[in-house]
């Protein structure tokens, strides 16, 4: 049995109509598989039905089986009784031929109750053996499912990246990072510029500011003043 072949029981041309869209075969998918599922459940209460059945004769059997050595046993019982003078000949005969009578019904009650319980039996472990295949099956095509859903979507996002790059410009992209790239070299080339107009600005000042800053100059400053203020209170007094 192939799931497809049920999926197509739908028709033709509606099933064709169904496969140019991936979701629709899917949905129809599970919905067979939810089928099958109640078919499964409906086989699996027929069964029960059947083994009550196939139960029920066997009972029926051994009850009528049970009969059948009964009533042997009671008209031996009574043709020994009348052997033994505790039973008119007569009454014991009458007795023992109607004994002998629900026999042989009991016996053909037994034989049908048999061929029924066979009969039952049969249908059970046929019944038994497809309901196991199908379970089998049903399993089988989930997993199939499953494995067929996953690809699914992998193929559409795959599918989906190729449309999306089949659409971008190689040769517009280029010349978009080539203008940003020209772009950012300029604002480079301005921020130096900006720095060597500052080095311009400087004044003489500056730059020895800062070449006695790093050689220790404020010590040399301070001594410069210490010693122009030495020299201006020596003269004081010679005035």
């Amino acid at each position: 049995m192939n799931l497809f072949k049920r999926l197509f029981t739908l028709g033709s041309a509606e099933a064709h109509s169904a496969m140019d869209k991936l979701e629709d075969p899917i949905k129809m998918s599970e919905q067979a598989i939810r089928d099958l599922k109640s078919d499964l459940d409906k086989s699996v209460h027929s069964l029960a039905e059947i083994k009550a059945i196939a139960i029920r004769s066997r009972r029926e059997f051994e009850n009528a089986s049970s009969e059948v050595e009964d009533y042997q046993f009671k008209a031996m019982r009574l043709v020994q009784k009348a052997a033994a003078g505790e039973l008119p000949q007569e009454e014991a005969d009458l007795l023992a031929t109607r004994a002998l009578e629900q026999q042989s019904q009991s016996q053909q009650a037994a034989e049908r109750h048999k061929a029924e319980k066979e009969k039952y039996d049969r249908l059970s472990a046929d019944l038994e053996y497809k309901i196991q295949d199908l379970r089998g099956q049903i399993s089988q095509w989930e997993n199939e499912l499953k494995t067929l859903k996953a690809r699914a979507k992998v193929s559409t996002a795959t599918k989906k990246i190729n449309r999306q790059m089949a659409q971008v410009d190689s040769s517009s992209t280029i010349a978009t990072l080539e203008k940003m790239r020209t772009k950012v070299e300029e604002e480079e080339a301005l921020a130096e510029s900006y720095g060597d107009m500052i080095q311009s600005s400087r004044s003489l000042d500056d730059d020895i500011d800062q070449a006695l800053g790093k050689s220790g100059g404020s010590d040399a400053l301070a001594e410069l003043k210490a010693q122009m203020a030495a020299q201006s209170s020596e003269k004081k007094p010679g005035a």
